[in-house]
């Protein structure tokens, strides 16, 4: 009934004076961080409404607690912030080892990239050593020499969904798991903690970072059909790569198409790799963004089998454009009027969907985002990022 109360104060507030895309961007984050603290469970974690295997607490607390950390302090924020901490922070065993629960992590770099950012951000007891417990799950879940992958394997480098480590031998008997994605969550988790660019870390994640490009370092060998800039989910897993196939080049290889999300992780992961911001590679791919930008879809070229997967991670396309158009921004690539006018389509078109209740969620399935948790943690970040770009 209050919140009632306060929306009708505010909308007859409207009334008398318009009101501004800024003003509207953060009663619409307000309002979004809103729904997500009251979602938060007594005991600090947050939990699918959804998905019952996201009702493990471990699943959701790192996005959610990441999203509300980095967002405004709105009435109720700094208490579940705290709290959520704190849940996190109680994984930690006395052997120094995370307690992943009966079942284990269902996206163990996710939620070990997302904890460690989450616990750098709100300090509680016992927060900066779970902090640290959660970056050496990243560190030993690598595919690199210390699991016996070598820089000639294409998912040298690479962070993926498996579920423990994958030896190289062992890996090969199932599905090799790496991907652009959870390769980005885990760099940024990295660097935020003070990885420096030349750590062997990173200098193996870039490696896979490249093969995720339609790009080639040869212009001689360069096939202008495919090598438009942009990126692709995997190198490894044609399944995966949500726009498909796009063909084959004069080499012989199978080459994938260009997407909105990846190209965004992707140019977010070389920056973050050290690229410097006049890289070819860092030019290509921001080209490729500035060239397709949609604030209404996940823009690239989909093979038509999968163009209902185009929108099914909108609001994490939403979160990673935003990241990437701020990045640029900040590296005096992207002027200011033209940072203010991505800022101001995709803000517009997040508060059109947002729902009644505070919240986002998708109408389709594919990547989970119906889950109001997981779309509007998203959809909150976007807007942020997108509040501090407008002019």
């Amino acid at each position: 009934m209050l919140g009632l109360v306060a929306a009708g104060a505010w909308l007859a507030g409207c009334r008398r004076r318009e009101v501004s895309l800024a003003e509207r961007i953060d009663r619409a984050e307000a309002w979004g961080m809103g729904a997500l603290i009251r979602a938060q469970s007594p005991d600090g974690a947050w939990r699918s409404p959804t998905y019952g295997v996201f009702r493990d607490g471990l699943s959701l607390t790192p996005p959610v607690l990441k999203a509300i950390a980095f967002g405004p302090d709105v009435p109720g924020a700094a208490t579940a912030r705290r709290r959520g901490a704190a849940y996190l922070a109680a994984r930690l065993r006395t052997d120094g080892s995370i307690d992943d629960g009966p079942f284990g992590l269902i996206y163990p770099v996710y939620t070990a990239s997302a904890a460690a950012i989450a616990l750098g951000r709100v300090e509680v007891p016992g927060g900066r050593e779970a902090r640290a417990a959660w970056l050496r799950e990243l560190w030993r879940r690598q595919l690199t020499d210390a699991l016996g992958w070598g820089p000639d394997d294409p998912a040298y480098g690479a962070w993926g969904y498996a579920i423990e480590p994958p030896v190289k031998g062992e890996a090969q008997r199932r599905r090799i798991d790496a991907d652009l994605s959870s390769s980005l969550f885990a760099i940024g988790a990295l660097k935020l903690a003070g990885v420096p660019v030349d750590d062997p870390a990173l200098r193996a994640a870039i490696l896979f970072i490249q093969r995720c490009q339609n790009l080639s370092d040869d212009g001689q060998m360069a096939d202008p059909r495919f090598d438009d800039g942009g990126f692709f989910f995997t190198p490894i897993d044609p399944v995966r790569n949500k726009a498909g196939e796009a063909g084959t080049d004069r080499e012989g290889r199978l080459r994938y198409s260009s997407y909105g999300s990846a190209t965004a992780d992707g140019l977010r992961a070389l920056l973050r790799c050290g690229l410097p911001p006049d890289h070819p590679r860092v030019a290509a791919a921001q080209r490729w963004l500035e060239q397709h930008f949609s604030a209404t879809t996940n823009p690239g070229t989909f093979a038509p089998p999968r163009e209902v997967e185009r929108d099914a991670t909108y609001y994490y396309y939403a979160w990673s454009v935003a990241h990437a158009f701020r990045a640029l921004s900040e590296r005096g690539l992207m002027p200011g009027g033209q940072a203010s006018r991505w800022a101001e389509g995709l803000a517009r078109e997040l508060i059109h969907r947002q729902r009644d209740d505070g919240t986002w969620s998708n109408r389709l399935t594919a990547s989970k985002e119906d889950d109001p948790l997981i779309a509007t943690s998203f959809a909150v970040g976007a807007l942020a990022l997108a509040r501090g770009q407008l002019r």
